[in-house]
């Protein structure tokens, strides 16, 4: 493989001919730009760079990046380079290359003043609530086609999310129930002992779990479990433009992925919560029988007189706004991603967050309502 040679020529003035000969192949090594733009500023003048391969014998994209890289820090010199006598593939190649624009990253400089980003925050926000009430008008909508018979969407695979949301959750709302039960007995054992009345961990345990406690951990289960689920299929449909696919056959979306799922959840998150309420009795009636000492007959008595029909309406008012809440987060998230993978991953983290946040929030309601109204 003949030898790559450069010699620098610049016996015309203002102008440097840079004559390539050997093989200028990638598995032969290319030279260093930098030795020869040390070589080119040392010669005065010089305002014009070419070139001259006569001698060159063969050539690949190994010489492609030389001259780029060669001709780019030539023009910030201001030195202005030829193509002319370079071979017909390599002036395409260059021609190709050089007429993409690098732009340098930039650290955008944050100049805006506090009330500017303010209103900009609060302006997202209300473009954020406008489109959460538009879909939420849709799915009002879709529910009103749907009670009239009118809605369309797929009943194997309404059953399909059913099994999803209900029979496929048992075993982590299990765990989760049976552990907050066992924390809540815990608890009130630890202050109830100062006045010798650990029975009424029975009591805790069982208006914990029944008014509160077992809907509100079986929803925060199901967002980052369902809900998640839900932004994620929607947010790959939305990628995929198969919900674009729907609107372009005169299917509405909404009623298509969004009704079902909402039914879904709405049905089986109060019996999610029966059955949380439930293992988390049960986690408080081991701790309290085993560990603690309390007479199991006795145990189930106050249990029975302290879970009231009262206490248990609420639990399910809470599991059922909480069923909407999640569907509603998950779906709204998905159905606004954007197109890309990325976008996918926060519609999943912004359906859990918001969904979280939400629970929270209603359940801060709720129970000032009940408050208020003595229930």
């Amino acid at each position: 493989m003949p030898e790559q040679k450069i010699i620098l020529d610049s016996s015309i003035p203002g102008t440097i001919c840079i004559k390539l000969s050997g093989a200028w192949l990638i598995a032969a090594g290319i030279p260093k730009v930098d030795e020869i733009i040390v070589q080119v500023h040392q010669a005065k003048g010089i305002q014009q760079l070419t070139f001259d391969t006569r001698q060159m014998s063969e050539w690949d994209s190994g010489l492609i990046a030389f001259l780029f890289h060669l001709i780019r820090e030539c023009e910030h010199k201001h030195i202005q380079a030829s193509l002319q006598d370079l071979p017909i593939g390599v002036q395409k190649l260059l021609s190709l290359a050089l007429k993409v624009h690098e732009k340098p990253i930039v650290d955008k400089v944050d100049d805006e003043s506090f009330f500017t980003r303010v209103a900009d925050k609060v302006l997202i926000l209300w473009d954020g609530m406008l489109s959460l009430l538009n879909f939420l008008g849709e799915i009002a909508v879709a529910f009103g086609r749907f009670f009239t018979g009118k809605a369309y969407f797929r009943w194997d695979e309404f059953v399909f999310l059913l099994q999803r949301c209900g029979a496929d959750a048992l075993f982590l709302v299990s765990l989760i129930s049976v552990l907050v039960g066992i924390i809540l007995a815990f608890i009130g054992a630890t202050q109830l002992k100062l006045f010798g009345a650990q029975i009424y961990i029975a009591n805790v345990v069982g208006i914990g779990m029944v008014r509160a406690m077992g809907a509100m951990m079986a929803a925060i289960l199901m967002a980052g479990r369902t809900g998640a689920s839900f932004a994620a299929e929607l947010g790959l449909m939305q990628t995929n433009e198969e919900i674009d696919a729907l609107k372009t056959l005169g299917v509405s979306p909404v009623e298509f992925l969004v009704i079902p799922r909402v039914l879904a959840l709405v049905i089986m998150m109060p019996l999610l919560t029966l059955y949380a309420n439930l293992m988390g009795i049960l986690g408080g009636f081991i701790i309290g029988i085993s560990l603690l000492g309390l007479n199991p007959v006795e145990y189930w008595q106050h249990t029975q007189s302290s879970v009231t029909l009262s206490n248990l309406w609420v639990g399910l008012i809470h599991s059922f706004v909480f069923g909407v809440i999640i569907a509603v987060a998950g779906c709204f998230r998905g159905m606004q991603c954007r197109r890309s993978a990325a976008a996918v991953g926060e519609a999943t983290t912004k359906a859990v967050v918001s969904a979280i946040i939400s629970i929270v929030i209603a359940t801060a309601v709720i129970t000032f309502v009940c408050q208020v109204l003595g229930v």
